[in-house]
């Protein structure tokens, strides 16, 4: 083992203008632990102390394309680190010298991962296994005594009593999401996958297995110290909607006070390689999708924070960078980019006390940074209750300090896969401070609306006769362009085909309509959106 002293960085941004919400702000603060390690894609859990204990993840930046330099075994993360940001230090210890099946799975990726008391729960991941000499998705629940191996790795003391493990094939899943309820725990999404990555599918090169688990897989864990175990087991199936990993599940309260968790966004659609959008929430033993939502913004697993606002009945959930589809350019025009690049939005998802949910931007990283970050709360304070919730009654007025934001991938690009060789990212050791000011103030945010997805542009505007419709299709259902009358009567269509989606560029001639005030509609079975026209 050995001990590491962690360097403080100098304050790069304060981000504490023009983004928030009235009752609050959040504000973040940079510094980087240059010492501590560069990692994504991982585990952690935190000791009685606030310390907090860091295991497995990928210390490369984004993976490559190719099957001989994807996910290699040398990327892997196999140490366990200790981290106390209170007194800048931190222990590091080589984890082959546990037994090789648990050894195996903790130096793996996308693990799903629960801290109850003092264990940390690890459940399935996917990596290079010297023993199979293949990447396997591993079958395993692994319980670590963190205050045990946190003292250990401090002294320099045999950790393998620290650790303990069972084999079970309905938990070999990787990028899902792991939380807990009533002490049920949710195993949500994610996927088995068996073999070497390859892009252009399972039947090119070495070939590999891969099946979602279309399911959300809840259980007990039984463990008495000693003896561990997993009960009850049952599960929900929905391929339609359940089909989908590497996305972000909060615990949430509802609006009837009623504690679950939501769903969120998530890739890969079974029709396209492009994220879900909308949400499920899970509530009451049971679950229900949202499709009257869209999350736009912040597709791909990040770091993020849920606040209750129990004053107002209303649960935001906070998402910081990223991947995603949609962002906003300089301009504030919401951009559709379906090559799903990094993105460096924060983003707001609220559900009102009526149960309607709404999206915005509140602010950005000063990097392309997030995918595989993670939020560590601030421990040993009221500001969270059970589930991890921030509970905003519970912060006093002023700025305080309610957790960070701890490692990630960093790209030097918005769109590097194609071109990835391994030297356009990197994994992150950055560290935000992340604070709550409450205030009073109205803040400036960016909505994502209707009018955003689509982006229409009308021109010229009054016209004569002839008008350029520019918008993007957010689908690739049939376009349907309309003409109404000031008086909403319907006039007549412009337009009707199949387009893909995407830009959509088309020219109308109006010369048969009289001077005067005219809108124009376009609708594609799912979402219209009207604009205003000027003939003069």
């Amino acid at each position: 083992m050995k001990q590491l002293f962690l360097i403080p960085f100098l304050l790069i941004i304060i981000l504490t203008n023009n983004f928030g919400q009235e009752g609050y702000t959040i504000e973040l603060e940079t510094m980087s632990l240059s010492s501590a390690p560069r990692v994504h894609s991982f585990s952690y859990g935190i000791d009685n102390n606030g310390k907090w204990l860091i295991i497995g993840g990928r210390i490369d930046g984004l993976h490559q394309r190719q099957p001989f330099a994807a996910f290699l075994e040398s990327e892997n993360n196999k140490q366990a680190f200790l981290i106390d940001v209170n007194s800048n230090q931190s222990w590091s210890v080589d984890l082959s010298t546990l037994p090789t099946p648990i050894f195996e799975q903790l130096q793996s990726t996308n693990q799903q991962y629960k801290q109850r008391g003092n264990t940390l729960y690890i459940i399935g991941g996917y990596g290079f296994s010297s023993s199979t000499n293949d990447h396997i998705t591993y079958p395993y629940i692994t319980a670590i005594d963190i205050e045990g191996l946190s003292n250990a790795m401090i002294n320099e003391t045999d950790i393998t009593p620290y650790f303990r493990q069972i084999q079970d094939i309905n938990i070999a899943v990787t990028g899902g999401q792991l939380e807990m309820s009533n002490d049920t725990f949710y195993l949500a999404g994610g996927h088995f996958f068996e073999g070497s990555y390859n892009p252009m599918g399972p039947d090119h090169g070495p070939g590999f297995v891969q099946i979602y688990t279309e399911e959300v897989r809840f259980f007990k864990i039984d463990d008495d110290g000693t003896n561990l175990s997993i009960s009850n087991f049952n599960a929900w199936s929905n391929t339609d909607h359940f089909h989908r990993r590497d996305y972000n599940m909060m615990p949430q309260i509802f609006p009837d006070g009623t504690k679950g968790m939501t769903m969120f966004s998530g890739v890969f659609r079974k029709d396209i390689d492009l994220p879900y959008l909308n949400t499920i929430d899970i509530k009451n033993n049971n679950y229900s999708v949202n499709n009257d939502f869209n999350q736009r913004l912040n597709n791909y697993h990040c770091a993020k924070l849920p606040i209750y606002d129990a004053s107002n009945n209303r649960m935001d959930n906070i998402f910081f960078g990223g991947i995603a589809q949609f962002y906003f350019d300089d301009n504030n025009n919401l951009i559709e980019d379906n090559d799903v690049p990094f993105v460096k939005t924060i983003g707001k998802v609220s559900r009102m006390t009526d149960g309607t949910m709404s999206e915005v931007k509140i602010g950005e990283l000063p990097l392309l940074l997030g995918a595989g970050a993670e939020f560590i709360p601030l421990p040993n304070n009221n500001y969270y209750d059970d589930e991890g919730i921030l509970l905003l009654e519970n912060i006093p007025d002023g700025k305080h300090l309610v957790g960070y934001i701890y490692g990630g991938i960093e790209s030097s690009q918005a769109n590097i896969f194609f071109i990835n060789d391994g030297t356009q990212s990197e994994a992150s050791n950055i560290v935000f401070e992340v604070y709550i000011n409450k205030t009073t103030t109205s803040l400036n945010e960016i909505s994502v609306t209707t009018e955003k997805v689509w982006n229409i542009k009308v021109f010229p505007n009054p016209a004569d006769s002839l008008v350029n419709i520019h918008f993007y299709n957010p689908t690739k259902n049939d376009i349907s362009i309309n003409i109404y009358d000031a008086e909403g009567k319907l006039l007549g269509n412009l337009y009707e085909k199949h387009l893909k989606d995407g830009q959509v560029e088309i020219q109308a001639d109006l010369s048969v309509l009289s001077k005067g005030i005219y809108f124009v509609e376009i609708t594609n079975g799912t979402d219209s959106i009207m604009d205003k026209i000027i003939i003069k």
